[in-house]
C-alpha cells in the first residue's frame, strides 16, 4: 500500500518491522531483503531514525547464520550509530546483544563493562522488556 502510495517517510521503519516477522517466521532470506529495502530508504532519503535497530536486526539474522563475526559487526555499527544519534534505547539494544554475543565467547568481563553503564544511565521504565532483558543478562554476567 505504501508503494501504491507513493509514500517514502518513516518507510524504513515498516520495513524493519517486516523484517523482524520474518525472522520469527525464520525466513531469513525475506528477512535481510527488507532489511536491504530498509537501508535503501535510509540512504535514499537520509531518514536515520531506524538505522541502528537496522544494523541490529542484520547481527541477529547474522547469529542465526552462526555468522559469529558478522553478528558483531553490525551489533558494533548498531552500537555507534546509536551512541552518535544519542539514541539510549536504541544504545541499550545493540549492546545487550554484543554483549550476549560476548558473553557466549567467555567475554563476561567486557560484556559487563560494556552493558554496566549504559543500563545505569536508565533512571526509570524498568519494568520494560528492554531493561528487563538487560538486567537479566547482567545478572547472569555477574
Amino acid at each position: 500500500m505504501l508503494r501504491a502510495t507513493g509514500t517514502v517517510a518513516h518507510t524504513s521503519d515498516v520495513f524493519i518491522k517486516l523484517a523482524e516477522a520474518h525472522a520469527r517466521l525464520r525466513q531469513g532470506a525475506e528477512s535481510l531483503n527488507c532489511l536491504d529495502e530498509a537501508a535503501q530508504i535510509i540512504e535514499a532519503i537520509d531518514e536515520r531514525y531506524h538505522e541502528a535497530e537496522l544494523h541490529r536486526l542484520r547481527g541477529d539474522l547474522m547469529m542465526a547464520k552462526a555468522d559469529r563475526v558478522a553478528a558483531e559487526q553490525n551489533y558494533r555499527h548498531a552500537l555507534a550509530v546509536a551512541q552518535r544519534q544519542r539514541a539510549k534505547l536504541m544504545e541499550l539494544r545493540a549492546a545487550v546483544s554484543l554483549a550476549s554475543l560476548w558473553r557466549d565467547q567467555g567475554n563476561s568481563h567486557e560484556a559487563r563493562d560494556l552493558l554496566t553503564p549504559i543500563y545505569e544511565w536508565f533512571h526509570e521504565g524498568f519494568d520494560t522488556r528492554d531493561l528487563r532483558e538487560a538486567k537479566i543478562l547482567l545478572d547472569s554476567l555477574s
